[in-house]
């Protein structure tokens, strides 16, 4: 499986996702989210920087994206290293237009109002996870 040829088109259409993290026990702390691809990687928003999954993946940047077709049918999982973006390391311009990006990755359709996009991912101190793929399996039929 390659991820230009085989994930990228799938992520783009397949938005569903569970990222599974590492908890400090060695356990997985696993999660729903909305998924696309972002700058060559497996991506996401979190809108939550203090969630489990964001506390596991600044302590171990390990993790596994799976973005599922919606009947379930079809996979793609990307394991990789994240890495994260947020308002204490980007620049605010900046990452107010990644975070756009990254909407626009994850999503069918554009938002209905970016201004009130933008207020919100800085009022919930959003983190973009760019995951840089290192192993690549799943199911696509072609």
């Amino acid at each position: 499986m390659d991820f230009t040829k085989d994930a990228v088109p799938f992520f783009n259409r397949h938005h569903r996702g569970v990222v599974a993290t590492n908890r400090p026990n060695g356990s997985t702390h696993s999660s729903i989210v909305v998924c696309g691809v972002h700058d060559g990687k497996a991506a996401f928003v979190s809108v939550y920087p203090n969630s489990q999954k964001i506390r596991n993946l600044r302590r171990d940047p390990r993790c596994t994206i799976l973005s599922v077709r919606e009947d379930w049918r079809e996979y793609v999982v990307v394991e990789g290293t994240a890495a994260l973006f947020d308002y204490g390391n980007t620049e605010s311009e900046k990452l107010r237009l990644m975070l756009r990006d990254v909407y626009m990755s994850c999503s069918d359709f554009p938002h209905p109002d970016w201004e009130e996009y933008d207020d919100a991912m800085v009022n919930q101190k959003a983190v973009i996870v760019q995951v840089e793929p290192s192993k690549l399996y799943g199911l696509v039929r072609n």
